[in-house]
């Protein structure tokens, strides 16, 4: 039996005075060797819940987590808590892995981090049956599911756990996952398991979806007007755009780096562990990067391009804000993104099937791209939690005008089959807005298009508003876009009620809203820190963090020198009553903590 309980590994360890949520639940379900299905956001405080089992556990616990740089990050902020932690990856040589295997069978680790791929190697389960096992901890477990955002099939073949240690608890983590995902985690790597989900609301972070019309320049507003010296993620869908968006940001000043599946190994590896390490630094990236990147203080993620479903919008989403102060969700959106989003489902290689689960997730990232409501509200429907507008995404800050939208729409359908009429085939999105507004061009000259009924019939709507209005079209399956055809436009069966007036619709109206930022939600209060106390203990972060060789977040995260800013400590103590500080360090850092404080004063 544990001579600790889990309330003093939490205080003394990791320095909080009480459990978020239902994790006391999950590590007391744990503890009494049952498994457990954890679905937590992004910074919701799950690996706690096998963390502090590893630690009251007889033997070494297993966490199986698929990307090097979050074992490196967990590895190394659980040393600097005194825990006994490790990792077993491509990155060890012979000897070290060697020396990491004798620890094991020796019992002398708490916790060993290990990919998926190794462990399914015969030498791995041969090690691990010479091991007292405390439990396994299977991170990121929505790659189980072949339906998934992020399917590998390793991760299938984890049910080799189940049936070759029965005896030992397993728990499923993660952050994203629909019901049919849960079930099949549950079905492939656990038996019995209790289930226990988390709000997937983060309401620290603010959504916003602008327009896009001239997306680098607009990215570079938002980062120099509202995060000017943050650290901040960027997603592109294409390599090529990556190098030039990070080429564009470091030619405007800001501090960026590129990161791709196609770079030089080296180089991208320097490029990941500079965003890790530096304060401030801005990667831009394609989705290859990120999933269990641990770090806390990225205040903004950006897309260029929209993501494929909202789980993956809302797991990329996440990695913002992940200490819970303020952060931002920021996207650009195009009828070229619903283009190309489509395009690539009817691409694929793979069967009817997934094309159209593909096709009904990217309807929903639709969805949520063209609400005229709280996108929070929407967000979190998706996943089956009801809730009330947020007050703090773009749509409940500045709502958008809406208006009866019905005969615009009509005008529309109608000249997309007047011309595909006139012309024998069909046209694109530029043409046929030419076409609306009366424009005479060589085009509309050429096929005799300036003779049609619907020539002009659109002259005092501006191309903005016809463009947000046919991708809207779009995103509701009223109107198609052949790829295979030079993206022309198609009506489709759907668009018939709407021609023949027995539907109408009622869409927002095109805006350039730039709401000013409005830091609602917060950790502390900002006016009661003492700002220059903080960046000293900022900076005096950094110092510690370099002579480590760690992340500055590894030694304090933001929010605890924000609390030693508005406290001001005098004793150790009092400084032991202040959250993220354990005994561990208190003992290393509290006297230069007490020091710099009293300095200040």
């Amino acid at each position: 039996m544990p001579t600790r309980s889990p309330s003093q590994v939490l205080k003394e360890v990791f320095g909080y005075d009480a459990f978020r949520g239902f994790q006391r639940e999950v590590i007391e379900q744990v503890l009494a060797g049952g498994d457990a299905l954890v679905l937590m956001p992004t910074g919701g405080g799950k690996s706690l819940t096998y963390q502090i089992p590893a630690l009251l556990r007889n033997g070494v616990a297993i966490v199986i987590s698929p990307l090097i740089a979050l074992m490196q990050d967990q590895v190394a902020a659980l040393d600097e808590l005194g825990v006994r932690a490790a990792l077993l990856n491509s990155t060890l040589t012979a000897r070290e892995a060697a020396a990491v295997e004798a620890k094991m069978r020796a019992g002398q680790l708490d916790l060993v981090y290990i990919a998926p791929e190794r462990l399914l190697t015969e030498r791995c389960l041969e090690l691990l049956d010479e091991c007292t096992l405390a439990l396994f901890a299977i991170d990121e477990a929505h790659c189980v599911s072949q339906w998934g955002h992020d399917f590998r099939p390793e991760y299938g073949r984890l049910s080799i756990l189940r049936a070759r240690w029965p005896g030992v608890p397993r728990i499923a983590l993660t952050a994203t996952a629909d019901v049919p995902t849960r079930r099949e985690i549950g079905e492939k790597l656990l038996v019995d398991a209790r289930e226990f989900v988390a709000s997937f609301d983060r309401p620290n972070i603010r959504y916003r979806i602008v327009e896009k019309y001239q997306p680098r320049e607009q990215l570079l507003r938002f980062i120099r007007d509202e995060h000017a010296g943050d650290a901040g993620i960027v997603y592109c869908l294409a390599r090529n755009t990556v190098e030039e968006v990070a080429e564009f940001l470091v030619g405007h000043g800001i501090e960026a780096a590129p990161y791709h599946a196609g770079m030089e190994a080296a180089t991208r590896a320097t490029n990941q562990r500079r965003f890790k390490e530096r304060e401030g630094q801005v990667i831009v990236a394609t989705i290859a990067f990120g999933m269990g990147i641990d770090k806390p203080d990225v205040r903004f993620v950006a897309h260029l391009d929209m993501p494929k479903s909202i789980e993956g919008y809302f797991q990329e989403t996440g990695r913002a804000g992940r200490d819970g102060l303020p952060a931002d969700a920021w996207m650009t959106y195009g009828l070229q993104d619903v283009v190309q989003q489509r395009r690539l489902i009817e691409l694929s290689q793979a069967d009817d099937q997934y094309k159209r689960l593909s096709t009904a997730k990217l309807d929903s990232m639709l969805g949520l791209a063209e609400t005229a409501d709280c996108r929070r509200v929407r967000l979190l429907d998706y996943f089956g939690e009801a809730s009330a507008p947020c007050g703090n995404c773009d749509n409940c800050l500045s709502p958008p005008a809406r208006r009866d939208a019905t005969e615009d729409a009509r005008k529309l359908l109608s000249c997309i089959y007047r011309c595909q009429q006139a012309g024998g085939f069909g046209f694109a999105a530029t043409h046929i807005i030419d076409v609306l507004r009366g424009k005479h061009t060589e085009k509309t000259q050429k096929f005799h298009h300036d003779k049609l009924s619907t020539f002009g019939i659109g002259a005092d709507v501006s191309e903005a508003e016809w463009r947000l209005l046919l991708r809207q079209l779009v995103a509701l399956n009223l109107v198609e876009v052949d790829y295979a055809r030079f993206n022309v436009l198609r009506l489709t069966e759907a668009s018939r009620a709407l021609l023949k007036g027995e539907r109408r619709i009622e869409l927002r109206r095109h805006a350039e809203r730039v709401p000013k930022p409005k830091r609602t939600i917060a950790m502390i209060p900002v006016d009661s820190v003492d700002d220059a106390l903080f960046q000293r203990l900022r900076a005096w972060r950094s110092e510690v963090a370099k002579e480590h060789g760690v992340p500055a977040y590894v030694v304090f995260q933001d929010g605890t020198l924000q609390a030693i800013a508005q406290r001001r400590p005098k004793t150790l103590e009092e400084l032991r009553g202040i959250g993220g500080v354990g005994d561990k360090k208190l003992e290393r850092y509290g006297a230069q903590l007490l020091t710099l404080v009293t300095d200040a004063a």
